[in-house]
């Protein structure tokens, strides 16, 4: 690469795992071709990032900044994995309380790109001031993305005339501004938590204004999708936002360094169970680090595996904020009901190893957009069961593609039963009904896990990102 051309790209994530693992990706690529990287987070941050490789160690800097101490926030607590819900505004008002820091830093340094995401809405006036070039990396869909309007309508949220959203059945309708037929909506359970903002939430504006504020003051929008999967939805994200939306693909995961696994005993007996299976027939659960399930849902859950009669591998985790972790929480007996058909696996996992075997015939997910890219690109169907963020939209966009289906469920509360979890799990795994979402998923390969079309996406990337800089 001409010197001339290579850039100083600082890369700034919200403090989540989903939002560290596309921004360290995307790290990893743009220093594969030549471009120095500032990636900056806090100490225990860092610390969970895979290792950098060894050709890219010159090229990639860790800096580390201390999370600001404040009222609500747990003390060790430097994620959305180490919080409760409702603990969520104070970690934002943490990171807020970084911008002293970010702001000396990017004054020392004089970076050609600063790459931040949808919380730091105060980022891209402080980099404008400094002559910097700024650019949103939007790590969710096209799709949802439109559904959350232009910048104007999330600045102004009841305030925007005819686009106005105060109520959580607002965002149960299709947006006006969608000109193609669509189901994406979010229900009423998977959106009531938002709207009702308690009084521990004021210290800080609402998602609407950070995600508003953030994309109208950034040069470029990059967005972790593909104009071939969501065409429509790139076009009306364009008029929306009214500067460069950039498609940057899906980032796919490389299994060979899939979180740097080791041979350790648990992988060893996971990846035992696993071979005994037959191809195609076992049922890999897992939510994601920030849904965290009530009693009463994961009995309902447990009792739903069972009752399919499928094998399965179900990843539990421990609660923030209680003593218990979900495998204490599952209904007497449960365990030695399913013994030998079901695998039960407490803590963190290689999900793409375990993805990649060839006993997975389908994938319970939450929906998080990292765990879908990393399903679709093995080609698995997915069973949906959407709980938080932008969860609900995504399924919506993945039920109208037919790679997987929803488990029903209650519009109003959210709550499901034990008989919809087996016969959704079934018809999505060995009935012939769902043979077409089989095949529809498995075609998804060619999107989601090819690097050679990926990679194609992050060239076009690096040579905007060369085009627009300041």
């Amino acid at each position: 690469m001409e010197k001339s051309k290579s850039l100083h790209i600082v890369m700034f994530p919200w403090l989540a795992m989903g939002h560290f693992i596309p921004f360290f990706r995307l790290s990893k690529l743009l220093a594969l071709k030549g471009h120095k990287i500032s990636f900056i987070s806090t100490p225990r941050n860092l610390s969970k990032l895979p290792k950098i490789p060894p050709n890219l160690s010159s090229q990639i800097t860790l800096i580390s900044f201390t999370l600001p101490t404040v009222p609500n926030l747990p003390s060790l607590a430097e994620s959305s994995m180490d919080i409760t819900h409702n603990q969520q505004q104070p970690l934002k008002h943490a990171l807020d309380l970084l911008q002293p820091q970010l702001a000396s830093f990017l004054q020392s340094s004089k970076p050609d790109w600063i790459i931040y995401d949808y919380a730091s809405h105060w980022l891209p006036s402080v980099a404008a001031q400094l002559g910097i070039s700024r650019a949103f990396f939007a790590v969710f869909t096209a799709a949802c993305l439109s559904f959350m309007g232009s910048p104007s309508t999330l600045i102004g949220g009841g305030d925007d005339g005819d686009n106005a959203r105060s109520t959580a059945e607002d965002f149960t309708k299709i947006p006006n501004w969608v000109p193609f037929e669509s189901n994406l909506a979010y229900r009423l359970h998977e959106i009531t938590k938002y709207i009702e903002r308690t009084d521990e939430d004021n210290f800080g504006p609402p998602d609407t204004v950070r995600f508003g504020v953030t994309i109208q003051e950034s040069d470029v929008v990059i967005v972790r999708s593909s104009t071939e999967f969501e065409p429509d939805w790139f076009n009306l994200l364009g008029e929306l936002y009214e500067k460069p939306v950039i498609p940057v693909g899906f980032l796919p995961p490389i299994l060979e360094e899939s979180d740097e696994i080791q041979d350790d005993e648990k992988w060893v007996a996971v990846k035992t169970w696993l071979n005994k299976q037959r191809v195609n027939s076992v049922v890999y659960v897992a939510m994601g680090t920030e849904v965290h399930l009530s009693k009463e849902e994961l009995s309902e859950l447990a009792i739903g595996l069972e009752k399919s009669g499928l094998p399965f591998i179900w990843v539990l985790k421990n609660s923030p904020g209680t003593g218990e972790s979900e495998l204490e929480m599952l209904p007497n007996g449960f365990k030695e009901r399913v013994k030998g058909r079901g695998f039960l696996y407490l803590g963190w996992v290689p999900q793409v190893k375990i993805l990649s075997q060839e006993s997975i015939g389908g994938f319970l997910t939450h929906c998080g957009w990292n765990s879908v890219i990393e399903a679709l690109g093995l080609g698995r169907v997915l069973i949906m069961l959407p709980m938080l963020n932008d969860q609900g939209l995504n399924a919506r966009l993945l039920n109208e593609k037919k790679v997987g289906l929803e488990i029903p469920r209650n519009e109003l509360d959210g709550w499901f039963t034990s008989e919809a979890v087996a016969e959704s799990v079934r018809l999505a795994v060995v009935e012939e009904s769902g043979k077409v979402l089989r095949e529809t998923a498995k075609a998804m390969e060619g999107y989601f896990g090819d690097f050679g079309k990926n990679d194609g996406y992050v060239d076009k990337l690096v040579s905007q990102l060369v085009d627009y800089r300041k």
